[in-house]
């Protein structure tokens, strides 16, 4: 049963963490093979999901020890129809996963004691490579694309939907359509490559406002993702649309989506100038209240953002 859905906790301020890099941490620290990158295949048996309970453990005992609400967004970034499809899954395969996702969250929000909301997010990525597009899709053609999904997770406990690592407006304007049908709030977060542009070309401003536009500001709010601050920090600027942006989810490493993807080892970067990063990012967005991490990032960051963000509250 949802517990949020028709009111996100997180609207009101309240401090939340999230987790970090899932797909790293279980690749480079828990030697676990990701094909495509995609985690929720560890559903299919019980070490899997073992490793994959043990993962969010780690952050749920953070926001206990802080006390602090908490995101528990689902492994199921790739776990839609063709990156599925690619991994040997049909429809049904792919809604059965998608469910169980969200029954793995259901049973670690029942078993955690934070004191504090925790909210469940079916986690939802692009339809193509999420640091370089093949093509822009049509809003019509993402929300066709992202309905299958957002409308499983309509079905289950999930509170919302979050997609991440969107490279353009029209696949998120998509997106946010098909949650809109779906009656899930939904949010939004977009990458940036190095100079703070989408790999799309777009100014971050210009995309959040472009969807705002063109969906009546129906999102929730809007996310920064897969990149680290450095790479976004100056595209920030001015104006009221700073405010749309709640949450970040940044990399431990500066390198490049292209350096990372050419990359055989793992940059975990320092948590601490991580959580620095973080306190600099409060004083630039008025709204910021969720705090999690990206690629290379694990707990040790998350809790390190924790104890740098808290300390300034």
């Amino acid at each position: 049963m949802t517990d949020y859905r028709n009111r996100l906790p997180q609207l009101d301020d309240s401090f939340f963490l999230s987790d970090g890099g899932i797909e790293t941490t279980l690749i480079f620290h828990r030697g676990f093979e990701l094909p495509l990158f995609a985690s929720y295949v560890l559903l299919e048996n019980e070490a899997g999901r073992k490793a994959l309970k043990d993962y969010y453990r780690d952050y749920l005992r953070i926001a206990e020890e802080r006390g602090v609400a908490f995101i528990l967004e689902s492994p199921t970034w790739r776990c839609s129809r063709e990156w599925g499809a690619k991994l040997g899954h049909d429809v049904n395969r792919i809604e059965a996963f998608n469910r169980d996702a969200i029954k793995l969250m259901e049973e670690l929000r029942q078993e955690a004691r934070t004191g504090a909301p925790i909210v469940i997010s079916g986690n939802i990525g692009p339809r193509g490579d999420g640091y370089a597009p093949e093509r822009r899709l049509t809003p019509d053609e993402a929300e066709e694309y992202h309905s299958h999904q957002i409308r499983t997770f309509a079905d289950t406990a999930a509170d919302l939907v979050t997609a991440v690592t969107i490279t353009h407006s029209e696949e998120a304007i998509g997106i946010v359509r098909a949650a809109r049908s779906a009656g899930m709030p939904v949010v939004i977060a977009f990458t940036t490559e190095t100079d703070g542009r989408l790999p799309s070309g777009e100014a971050l401003q210009e995309a959040i406002e472009k969807v705002d536009d063109s969906t009546g500001a129906a999102p929730a709010y809007y996310m920064v993702n897969c990149a680290h601050p450095d790479h976004f920090a100056g595209a920030l600027g001015e104006g009221a649309w700073r405010s749309r942006i709640r949450g970040i989810r940044a990399n431990a490493s500066r390198k490049s989506h292209a350096e990372l993807d050419n990359s055989d080892e793992l940059d975990a970067g320092d948590p601490v100038a991580l959580a620095q990063d973080y306190v600099r990012l409060r004083q630039k967005l008025p709204q910021l209240s969720v705090f999690g991490g990206c690629c290379g990032t694990d707990h040790r960051h998350i809790e390190q953002i924790c104890i740098k963000c808290l300390e300034v509250a």
